[in-house]
């Protein structure tokens, strides 16, 4: 049920890039500000691992994104 919430955050952020969202500027310069890596090198595998590690962090984040939205 959370992972159902937070796909439209998810949709939204990943504009362009939704079959590579590791590529999406606005999730590489949030991964950036959260996570203190650069932007310039987050790839696919530095990207899943944080998905990964963070993932109950991500879930909240969206959930709270939804929250704003509406």
């Amino acid at each position: 049920m959370q992972l159902v919430r937070a796909i439209p955050f998810l949709w939204r952020s990943t504009r362009g890039y939704r079959l590579r969202p590791w590529a999406s500027p606005y999730l590489r310069w949030r991964i950036e500000t959260y996570w203190g890596l650069h932007a310039g090198e987050i790839g696919k595998a530095s990207f899943l691992r944080f998905v990964r590690d963070h993932a109950a962090e991500l879930l909240r984040f969206t959930r709270w994104a939804g929250r704003m939205r509406r």
